[in-house]
């Protein structure tokens, strides 16, 4: 099993930035992909910004060129750098990995509140 545990959120003005990270611990040896989703009120959850087996990364369109995730590998840690943030950044980012074991398996964390104030 993995577990995984996001901070970082909180409260800025739109044009601002933060940085999001998501600590992973358990069975990190086993993830195949992990990233960064989403919720806003009233929405469905959305991905952000992922990296895919083979290192490959995909991002939203509505994030590109603003937003960066990274890795580091020794600290078992995804970070999402987010810049030039809009309201409609507005939402709970959750951070999600997935394993392969006979099927997929994804574990979830607990999600981080991001509020961009106009």
């Amino acid at each position: 099993q993995v577990q995984l545990v996001e901070s970082g959120g909180g409260l800025v003005q739109a044009g601002g930035s933060l940085r999001l990270s998501c600590a992973a611990s358990g069975s990190t040896f086993s993830i195949n992909t992990i990233g960064w989703y989403r919720q806003a009120p009233g929405k469905e959850r959305e991905l952000v910004a992922v990296f895919g087996s083979g290192g490959s990364i995909n991002y939203a369109d509505s994030v590109k060129g603003r937003f960066t995730i990274s890795r580091d590998y020794v600290k078992n840690t995804v970070y999402l750098q987010m810049n030039s943030l809009k309201p409609e950044d507005t939402a709970v980012y959750y951070c999600r990995a997935d394993t392969f074991y006979k099927t997929t398996w994804s574990y979830w964390g607990q999600g981080t509140q991001v509020t961009v104030a106009s």
